[in-house]
């Protein structure tokens, strides 16, 4: 039976209007460049509509063309899967510093003739002949600093591996051609899309970056500027490299000239001679594009007050941190408690959780994860002892042990220690289902903000930076060491949940190792506070990531700020409370409720706001 919420609709509704109030300022405009057109083409999709109520299938993306996109192919017949594709391919147009060709991510289908949940990781992989000391400096002996040195650099690209995730799900799940799912983003790529701010200002962020490199500085800094708010961008060189895939399939990404290509530009950077970045060359070989596979693979499992949470099992730590923190929550009752006291508990199982994650998850292929302890009842019954109703611990709190548990409270361990937190705040994710009762979550990335700030001459994608999200240091006791072939560790945390064996909430967000605490109070908010999906996506977010303070949005300072500080909570704030950089995650989902309807949401704020949409609104 589900608790009787802790907060009621009217109280939650005032604690998210200070998030709604918090949109930041439009960055100034400049003229338009010489690469973009003057938006008076055709009539493209740019209302940010947070959120849609209707049947026949539904979509929620950050990106107005994107859920486009998907729309249409939900309207044509196609299914979850297909859409899911066509958006993200969209968005490798739209959102081109977040995902595209040159990254990777992970795909969670619910299939509803069978009822199962079934997995693609699609995360990218360390080269081959990467050694332990690749991100040491040969000329210093130390460690390259992160950046500029490490995130703008040949050696932190990876195998990518979106396109093999694309042609799998559309093999595996979907019923479209790969011809036809790229159909939408060479249209979106030929005709261009109308720059709004977030476009704009993250080019300006990366400006530095971008300058750096010839191919780069040419598609998004025509004429020494950022393509300016309103104006039309396009990129042809994109919507012809989607045209060839779509003719030859995705051997012509890992084989061939195009492979070669990267391959080359990662050994051998070519930046401009203005630049004064140094850019460390990379070890990505045609053998390593040759032989990336995506892995199918089970889901993560776990049951949370009468719902089956699954998730995004290793190489990603999204669905063992999410379901453990869960686990810890549910050894207490919530019925009637104060939304502070919930939320009390969140931050603890958070930092908890995330202990265990730094101790014991990496690659399973190179690493021997305990998963099933991880997200045992058992061991979450141990773990929820050092749990202070009263009080909270001292960050950082030791990991559990993992070899040795019994469920009974052990004697308190001594502290912990921090892991080193190199994941960026990008990505992005989508939700998707169909009136078929199929579900797609899809978190997908290059890494940084631009990538490695390396577009593919003559192809319009840029190559991602993953490998930094590998610990900076080699330790061979570190369960996310460098090594040849390994998949970093990632925080990636696409999550399906289902009620009586039927989809119940579809949901997931970008935003480094805060994807999973974005995620998490979601859940909290939705189950635990009795909020609305509408709610629970706009309401204030706090990051607890086992540190000694919580990275919090200011928003969240302010409604629970004193009482959380009053039981040794230290709240910081998330960036600088008039930017984007003091909003956590920007997450999609949809809730599935009687009759078909769904109830597609994006965030009303947070990222420039989102884009839902519902085949049949209601």
């Amino acid at each position: 039976m589900r608790p009787t919420p802790a907060l009621t609709s009217a109280a939650a509704s005032a604690l998210v209007v200070g998030v709604l109030a918090a949109a930041p300022p439009a960055p100034a405009q400049a003229p338009p460049a010489a690469s973009t057109q003057t938006a008076q083409a055709a009539e493209r999709p740019t209302a940010k509509i947070p959120t849609a109520v209707g049947t026949g299938g539904a979509v929620s993306t950050v990106d107005p063309e994107a859920s486009a996109a998907a729309l249409k192919v939900l309207k044509r017949g196609g299914n979850a899967a297909d859409a899911a594709v066509a958006a993200a391919a969209t968005l490798g147009v739209t959102e081109p510093y977040s995902a595209g060709l040159g990254g990777g991510g992970y795909f969670v289908f619910y299939d509803a003739e069978s009822g199962k949940v079934s997995t693609i990781d699609g995360r990218e992989t360390a080269p081959k002949k990467m050694p332990s000391d690749a991100f040491i400096d040969p000329a210093t002996g130390k460690p390259y600093n992160f950046t500029p040195e490490l995130v703008t650099s040949g050696v932190s690209v990876g195998t990518p591996g979106t396109p093999a995730t694309w042609e799998r799900a559309l093999r595996k799940y979907g019923t479209l051609s790969l011809a036809d799912a790229l159909k939408p983003a060479i249209k979106v790529a030929t005709r261009g899309f109308k720059v709004d701010e977030t476009f704009r200002q993250q080019t300006l962020d990366n400006e530095e970056r971008f300058r750096a490199f010839k191919a780069t500085k040419k598609l998004f800094l025509p004429k020494g500027d950022a393509p300016a708010v309103g104006s039309i961008f396009t990129n042809p060189d994109l919507a012809d490299t989607y045209t060839d895939l779509a003719a030859r399939g995705m051997k012509a990404f890992y084989r061939g000239k195009l492979a070669k290509l990267m391959v080359d530009i990662v050994r051998d950077p070519r930046t401009t001679k203005s630049t004064d970045l140094p850019v460390p060359r990379g070890y990505l070989s045609r053998s390593d594009l040759r032989d990336y596979k995506v892995l199918g693979q089970a889901p993560t499992k776990i049951s949370y007050r009468g719902y089956d949470v699954y998730g995004m099992a290793p190489s990603s730590s999204g669905g063992s941190t999410v379901g453990e923190a869960l686990n810890i929550l549910e050894r207490t009752d919530f019925t009637g408690k104060a939304p502070e006291q919930v939320l009390h508990h969140y931050l603890e199982a958070g930092a908890l959780a995330f202990a265990d994650r730094a101790k014991y998850l990496g690659d399973p292929r190179f690493v021997d994860v305990p998963l099933p302890t991880l997200l045992s009842d058992k061991f979450a019954a141990e773990r929820a002892c050092s749990l202070d109703p009263a009080k909270a611990a001292v960050k950082p709190v030791a990991a559990g042990d993992a070899a040795a548990y019994d469920g009974v409270c052990p004697a308190p361990a001594a502290g912990g220690t921090t892991d080193a937190d190199t994941e960026n705040i990008s990505t992005t994710n989508l939700t998707v289902a169909d009136k078929w009762g199929n579900v797609v979550e899809y978190t997908l990335t290059i890494e940084q903000t631009g990538g490695s700030g390396m577009v593919v001459p003559r192809h319009g994608f840029i190559l991602n930076n993953e490998l930094t999200d590998f610990s900076t240091v080699f330790d061979p006791a570190d369960p996310n060491r460098i090594q040849p072939g390994k998949r970093p560790r990632s925080s990636m945390s696409p999550t399906i949940v289902l009620k009586d064996g039927k989809p119940f909430l579809a949901l997931g967000s970008p935003g480094g190792s805060t994807i999973i605490t974005t995620v998490l109070q979601m859940l909290v908010n939705r189950i635990d506070l009795g909020m609305s999906i509408e709610q629970a996506i706009a309401a204030p977010r706090s990051s607890p990531r086992n540190t000694a303070s919580v990275t919090s949005e200011p928003e969240f300072i302010t409604a629970y700020g004193a009482a959380l500080t009053a039981l040794g909570h230290k709240l910081v704030p998330a960036g600088d409370a008039f930017t984007s950089a003091a909003q956590i995650g920007a997450a999609t989902a949809i809730e599935f409720g009687p009759g078909g309807q769904l109830t597609a949401v994006s965030e009303p704020v947070r990222r420039g706001g989102g884009a839902a949409r519902v085949v049949d609104p209601k």
